[in-house]
């Protein structure tokens, strides 16, 4: 993975990584997306040991960004608007703690940052209901298998790429057009 001196690294969980990681890889500023396991109690887990909901871990992306580029607090706008962060254990059809809405942070900024912006969410009321994501210190990430790195760009025609996926990838689109990478 490419880092240099000015990168930093976000942790996001919100639902299906194939799904988050597909969102972020289309931003400004974004050197690298993983994704992974955290949030949870076994070591090195697997995706079939995250899936039967008994690791704790929950399916999420590391962010290596330029915050220089994009900042924290946009990448928190991305997430939180691509994603409902006010169910418990789930994003649409998929259900399970490790579907679960949270952010793992790296630094006691990160931190702030995050719990203030729920905070601003939940005063604007903006999403209906209370924000249920959970914010914490980032314990350990575990890379997932290599088959789901850049699951959606390896895999576009698979009908969960086709349903789920693409109807958020433009919904990212048109909602956060200023902060998309430049398009080839």
């Amino acid at each position: 993975m490419q880092h240099n001196e000015s990168s930093e690294v976000a942790v996001f969980g919100g639902g299906c990584f194939w799904c988050t990681e597909a969102v972020f890889q289309m931003l400004k500023g974004i050197i690298a997306v993983e994704p992974g396991y955290a949030g949870g109690t076994t070591q090195n887990p697997t995706y079939e040991e995250v899936c039967n909901g008994r690791s704790g871990h929950a399916e999420v992306i590391q962010v290596t960004y330029d915050p220089k580029v994009i900042a924290y607090t946009d990448l928190l706008a991305v997430f939180f608007g691509t994603h409902d962060p006010t169910t418990v254990n789930r994003q649409g059809h998929d259900v399970g703690t490790q579907y679960r809405s949270i952010i793992l942070t790296s630094s006691a900024d990160q931190q702030q940052e995050a719990q203030k912006f729920v905070k601003e969410l939940n005063a604007s009321n903006s999403h209906g209901a209370p924000i249920v994501t959970e914010v914490r210190r980032l314990d350990e990430f575990f890379p997932a298998e290599g088959y789901h790195h850049s699951y959606y760009q390896n895999n576009q025609n698979n009908g969960y790429c086709q349903s789920v996926i693409n109807p958020k990838l433009q919904k990212a689109k048109e909602r956060f057009k200023e902060l998309l990478a430049k398009q080839e």
